[in-house]
C-alpha cells in the first residue's frame, strides 16, 4: 500500500467515524413541553437540518401541540412522519406547522423526515 492510499484509507476511517458519532452518540437537546392554560402541552421545534430539540418529553393522556418551524427549503425536511401516531404531514418551509394529537399511553415514540436521515424523539411518560 502506498502514501496515497494509506491517507484515503485513514481519511475514509475518519469520516466514517464522525458520520456514526453524529448520527448515533452526538448529544441530544431534551425540551419538556409547556403546558398552556387550555391544558394542551406545546412545544416548538426548529426544522433545519435536523430538530432542535430532538427529544420532546410530555405527559400521556393529555393533547400535545408540536409546532414545527422549517427554517430550510432542502427536499429532507419537507415531510414529517409521526408513524407510531399515523401522522404524516407536509412542512412548508419558512412556516410553522402545528401537530396535534392525544398520546395514550407511555413510551418512546420515533419522528422522522420522509427519507428518514433527519430523526428526533417523542418521550411519553
Amino acid at each position: 500500500m502506498d502514501s496515497t492510499q494509506l491517507i484515503v484509507t485513514i481519511g475514509g476511517l475518519i469520516l466514517l467515524a464522525f458520520v456514526g458519532w453524529f448520527f448515533f452518540l452526538a448529544p441530544h437537546q431534551t425540551v419538556a413541553a409547556v403546558s398552556s392554560s387550555a391544558g394542551v402541552q406545546q412545544v416548538d421545534i426548529t426544522v433545519k437540518g435536523g430538530y432542535s430539540p430532538n427529544v420532546i418529553e410530555v405527559e400521556h393522556g393529555k393533547p400535545v401541540q408540536l409546532n414545527f418551524y422549517r427554517d430550510e427549503e432542502g427536499t429532507c425536511s419537507e415531510e414529517l412522519l409521526l408513524p407510531d401516531f399515523n401522522i404524516r404531514r407536509d412542512l412548508a418551509p419558512y412556516k410553522t406547522t402545528a401537530i396535534e394529537f392525544l398520546p395514550q399511553q407511555a413510551g418512546t415514540f420515533e419522528f422522522t423526515c420522509g427519507m428518514h436521515m433527519l430523526r428526533g424523539s417523542l418521550v411519553v411518560k
